[in-house]
Parts: structure tokens; sequence; C-alpha cells
């Protein structure tokens, strides 16, 4: 490369002393270099004259590849890439849960068309046990969510947010009011949505350590159709909030569940060989900006919002407040 900018450089200017400057090379080294073209080539290249070094036919017959072949090597390996959101038709895929589609993809896709209205935003359902594959293959951008088996050691990790549980029951339901007990909670016929892995095996496996039974009368492989069955039953529901809230109109109530479960750690994931690929680094930006420590859950319910202001106490709420004011969610 330093011999192709000294040959390209002795076209442009003819003198050997102002290469070399330009080049931040000794004159001695670029005289060196220009005997290595020279033995290389078979020809002198360039001849002194009166008007400095004049390029012989052949250095003038290449000298026009020589400048493409840097110019090539500048603009498309030297060069750091960089990612244009306005002028982008990428593809973005990411994988997430059926509640993840309805909570998180709505705030990332208004950014996306805000800032990249040409881009595409793919949503793909992806098995736990394949999702690392798929990410060290370039299939899958980014995994939004809880996904606990995501841990490789090629596999990086940003917390997002953690999200709490909702029981769920028809608003008129014929013995359980506006509270819930333990008794109520397990006399109740309940729907379980099995989904190994995910964050139902959170609440599950806290009613094991309890050593609780229920009477399980309906197993589902997913949430979607949780909520019309709730609301057309007696039955009950153990789900993330962010479903419940979803659905609340729908003539369902939210109610705390009678025992604590832990929180849903919620993460966004992707490869570690995509650390500084400029376009899924601004995707990780983008979901970062609008999730972390910002559940989209909780603006949904203005009952969730007084009841966690209520809870709160005065020295709580002074050292939650961030600086210069309340964050707007």
């Amino acid at each position: 490369m330093n011999l192709l900018l000294l040959l390209d450089g002795l076209s442009r200017a003819q003198n050997l002393s102002t290469v070399s400057r330009q080049l931040g090379m000794s004159q001695p080294m670029a005289s060196a270099g220009l005997r290595k073209l020279r033995d290389f080539f078979g020809d002198p290249l360039f001849l002194s004259t009166g008007r400095g070094m004049r390029p012989t036919p052949f250095a003038e017959s290449i000298a026009e590849a020589v400048r493409t072949v840097l110019s090539t090597v500048d603009q498309q390996i030297l060069r750091k890439p960089c990612f244009v959101p306005e002028a982008s038709d990428r593809t973005f895929t990411v994988t997430t849960s059926d509640i993840g589609v309805l909570i998180f993809i709505p705030p990332i896709l208004q950014r996306i068309r805000a800032m990249a209205p040409g881009a595409y935003l793919r949503c793909v359902p992806t098995s736990h046990e394949h999702l690392e594959d798929a990410l060290d293959r370039g299939e899958i951008d980014l995994a939004i969510g809880y996904f606990p088996d995501l841990v490789g050691p090629n596999v990086v990790t940003e917390a997002l947010f953690d999200h709490p549980f909702t029981c769920i029951v028809r608003k008129d339901h014929p013995t359980i009011g506006n509270t819930l007990s333990l008794e109520q909670f397990l006399a109740a016929d309940h729907i379980v949505v099995n989904q190994q892995g995910r964050s139902q095996e959170i609440f599950e496996r806290r009613i094991r350590e309890l050593k609780l039974q229920r009477r399980v009368v309906l197993h589902l492989p997913h949430f979607m159709s949780v909520p019309q069955l709730i609301a057309t039953s007696d039955m009950i529901a153990t789900v993330p909030f962010s479903l419940g809230a979803w659905y609340a109109d729908a003539g369902l109530k939210l109610l705390p569940p009678p025992v604590s479960i832990p929180l849903i750690e919620l993460k966004q994931h992707w490869h570690r060989r995509m650390d500084n690929e400029p376009a899924v680094r601004w995707l990780q930006s983008i979901v970062a900006e609008e999730l972390r420590d910002r559940d989209p859950a909780l603006a949904m319910s203005a009952d969730y919002a007084k009841s966690r202001a209520k809870a709160a106490s005065p020295v709580d709420a002074a050292r939650t407040a961030p600086k210069g004011g309340p964050r707007r969610r």
C-alpha cells in the first residue's frame, strides 16, 4: 500500500521531496520505495527532467488503475462504516413474545418510522434452543423480552425494565370483588399458559415453591386468547401486567396476586460480533431509549399509576424522582 501511495503521489506531484512530505516519510525512504517500484515493474517509471520527475508511458498507463485501487481501499475498507437512518431501506429482524409485539413494538416502530422511513421491521418467532444460533448467523438482529437461557459467551445483554404480574378476572365475577385473597385464588378455576422458559414459568415456579395447589381447568400455548376467555367465564389467570392493562377495557379487572412474585426481568440481547455494526447499534439505541427504565404497560392504567403513587412514601418519592423534575413516560 505504501508503494502504491508513493506511485500515485509521484504521478500527481512529479516531485519526490513533495511526495515524501505528503506521505510523512523521509526522502531516502521515498527514494528506496521508488527503486522497489522500478525493480518490480522493470521500468524507470519517472525520469528527472528540468520540469520535475516526468512519468514514462508505462507509468502513465497504470496511473488511473492505481488511483482506482487506492480509492476502493479507502472507501470500502479503511473508512469506518456508518449508518444513515433517513437513507436506509434495511429490514431489521427482531424476535419477541406475543405480548412483546403488543407492548414493545409500537414505540420502537414509531421511532423507526420517524427516523428511518424507508426501513422495515420484521418480527419472527424463534424457539429458545435455536435463538443463539439465529443471532450468530445474523438471521435475527435483536431479541427483546424475557430470555433466561440466552446467556452464551457471545451474547451481549442490556437490561430494560422489570415487569410485574397481575391476576385478571371478569368485572362482574360472582365471588371475586375488588380484592383477591389467597383462599379465593386457590378456590377459582385457573387458566395456565404453558410457555416453558418464558415469563409464565416465573409464576409457576413460585407456586411450586409455596406448595400451593390450584384447580387448572385449561392449559394454553400462548397468551393472546386468555383475555377473551376470562371475560366470558368465571375463570382466573395470572399474567404479565401488560396483557391485563392492554385488555382492561374488554370486561376485565386487574387484581394484585395474593402471593409475592418475582418481577419479570426484560432485556435486549444481540450477538457480540454485531457490537460495531452501525445499523444494529442504531436499533439497539432506539430500543434502549424507548424501553430502558420505562415500562410502556404502566402508562396504560391510570388505576395502577394511582396505586403506585399512594404506595410510595415521601422518602421513596424523593429518592426515586430524577433530578430536574419528574421523568415523562
